[in-house]
């Protein structure tokens, strides 16, 4: 598959700025309080770089198979362009956050999945966190899969599961984080954004459909 050819023709240009602007949001309001400035950042399947490249981070990482993925990188970021169950040139023990959004869904297996996780503790230091988000199946069941390469249905129970089994423990929990996409023709205007962080828990509630897992290596 041609990872580089399959996104270029799935989101427009207004949609990748769009998304740009809403992970911007996104760490600014919720995720700065979780990655701080000495931190060592690993954004595991990273895309085009949205979250990573606005995140504040002693050093940022990106690794997609995604050739695009070096072209959208913001200056001081590392790609590494190879499969996430792999991160050989990473080291034990070398970064402090591991965060991946609406990516385990990409890959073919359970099995791949495991080996992806068990890579991500491999490289994270003892007391490290992983900040796991992606589409809740429990709650979308439907269109999401219609795209040729959302593959592997999961829900925050079965990712939580999967992740104490391969030494994390579990901080924090949200079944309902984000809706779902940017492909849902809502209007994309960012202040709709900030409403929504503003009056969460309620807007997840109503509109949620994204899972958020905070877990962290045990030592």
């Amino acid at each position: 598959m041609k990872l580089d050819v399959l996104y270029a023709s799935r989101f427009t240009r207004e949609e990748q700025a769009f998304k740009a602007r809403v992970w911007a949001i996104l760490w600014r309001r919720v995720f700065s309080r979780l990655v701080g400035p000495d931190d060592v950042l690993l954004d595991v399947g990273g895309g085009y770089c949205e979250l990573v490249n606005a995140a504040t981070a002693r050093r940022r990482i990106v690794v997609d198979l995604n050739p695009d993925t070096r072209g959208r990188a913001a200056p001081g970021v590392e790609v590494l362009t190879q499969s996430a169950d792999d991160i050989s040139s990473l080291a034990d023990g070398s970064v402090t956050v591991a965060f991946t959004s609406n990516f385990f869904e990409h890959l073919p297996s359970r099995e791949v999945l495991g080996r992806v996780v068990a890579e991500m503790h491999r490289v994270l230091a003892p007391g490290g966190l992983v900040l796991a988000m992606g589409p809740n199946i429990r709650f979308m069941p439907d269109t999401y899969w219609d795209f040729f390469d959302h593959v592997l249905p999961l829900s925050d129970r079965s990712v939580c599961e999967l992740l104490v089994s391969a030494g994390f423990s579990l901080e924090r929990v949200v079944p309902r984080f984000l809706p779902p996409t940017t492909k849902l023709g809502l209007p994309r205007w960012p202040w709709l954004v900030e409403a929504y962080l503003a009056l969460r828990p309620l807007s997840s509630r109503l509109l949620g459909k994204q899972f958020l897992v905070v877990a962290r290596k045990r030592r």
